[in-house]
């Protein structure tokens, strides 16, 4: 997944996951948007699978396999 991070204008700095509705987190600097962003996107996402939602953002991540 791809994190797009920008500085604002007030000098915070905004990181969001596009392929995660409403991922989205401001910073006081551009490592901790970075960090705060993963975390979000991670809860979003087991929260995704907990739930029984899981589509191509999920299935992506994981591959199951037989033995």
């Amino acid at each position: 997944m791809i994190i797009e991070v920008e500085q604002e204008l007030d000098g915070r700095w905004i990181a969001d996951v596009p392929e995660l509705p409403g991922v989205i987190v401001y910073g006081k600097t551009r490592v901790g948007a970075v960090r705060n962003v993963k975390v979000l996107a991670l809860r979003v996402l087991s929260d995704i699978i907990e739930h029984g939602e899981s589509g191509a953002v999920v299935d992506i991540l994981f591959t199951e396999t037989s033995k």
